[in-house]
């Protein structure tokens, strides 16, 4: 599962939560939601159409697709007027580069926040990637790109925390990374693979643009996992000023979560690598009683 089944989640989260919330895909790739869409820019634009028709590639007729959906934001304006009064999930593409660099997708975000849509970017990240330093490292990289880039309040998620050591262990305890701690130790465990020895230069310099910058953090999530999902939605409610409206209830968990902010998360991560992550005495258990 990935955005599309994380929007499709946190819906059916929400409407149990007796909010009125709706998804919108803006992916023009997608051709089959995996549940119920009140929008989609498949009556605008398709993906597979532009490829046909203009003779792209995937990469290139998405991007045309993104400008194409700039150039008629009055249709997306119009469709949305429907919507008011509702929780909006905008289900995007996943292309990178549309976060990084290219312009179109950036300024439908601004001409939405013109519209008094109080926007808040959810950027997903297999969690698996913990695993392997390297990758690790460019998934920070592209994250902060991303923030920068995009200009929106931002939750960095690490998706799937079921399968977070599918492909390996984890080096270091798990708010090592939701928090990215001192990412030096990051970089000597790197070293210790002779590919990556000889670019131990480079991986400091990257380290230091994301250490100076100090804005990337991540919030662990599994979909099947009501305790995760309320997580990543609190983050949500904080960063696009949900949880502060006039229709939020204010609880004193509410209020609470609000206030405490790291001192929560922190909490709420340990358990969460209780639940998923296998400690390493446990590991020296299973490995004794298999003998």
């Amino acid at each position: 599962w990935g955005k599309s089944t994380y929007c499709q989640a946190m819906r059916e989260f929400l409407a149990r939560l007796g909010r009125r919330v709706a998804v919108v895909n803006l992916d023009p790739a997608n051709e089959a939601v995996p549940g119920p869409c009140a929008l989609d820019i498949g009556e605008l634009v398709t993906l597979p159409d532009v490829m046909a028709s203009l003779g792209l590639g995937p990469n290139g007729g998405l991007l045309y697709c993104m400008e194409y959906l700039e150039a008629n934001s009055d249709w997306l304006g119009e469709r949305l007027r429907d919507l008011r009064g509702h929780y909006l999930l905008f289900d995007c593409p996943g292309q990178v580069e549309l976060y990084t660099h290219h312009q179109a997708l950036k300024n439908v975000f601004a001409q939405l926040a013109k519209w008094n849509f109080r926007l808040a970017a959810v950027h997903l990240v297999d969690s698996h990637y913990c695993t392997d330093p390297g990758k690790f490292i460019s998934v920070l990289c592209t994250s902060l790109s991303t923030m920068l880039h995009v200009e929106l309040p931002h939750v960095n998620v690490l998706s799937k925390m079921d399968l977070i050591e599918h492909y390996g262990k984890l080096a270091f305890n798990l708010d090592y990374y939701t928090e990215v701690l001192d990412l030096s130790y990051l970089v000597d465990h790197l070293a210790s693979d002779p590919f990556f020895r000889n670019f131990r230069r480079l991986n400091e310099k990257l380290v230091e643009v994301i250490e100076d910058y100090s804005l990337v953090s991540f919030v662990p999530l599994n979909v099947q996992d009501k305790q995760s999902m309320r997580q990543v939605m609190q983050a949500v409610d904080k960063a696009n000023g949900y949880s502060f409206g006039e229709r939020e209830q204010r609880s004193l968990e509410a209020l609470m979560s609000a206030a405490v902010g790291a001192d929560f998360h922190f909490s709420s991560t340990l358990a969460v690598q209780e639940k998923y992550v296998q400690s390493q005495d446990k590991a020296v258990e299973e490995e004794v009683m298999d003998l």
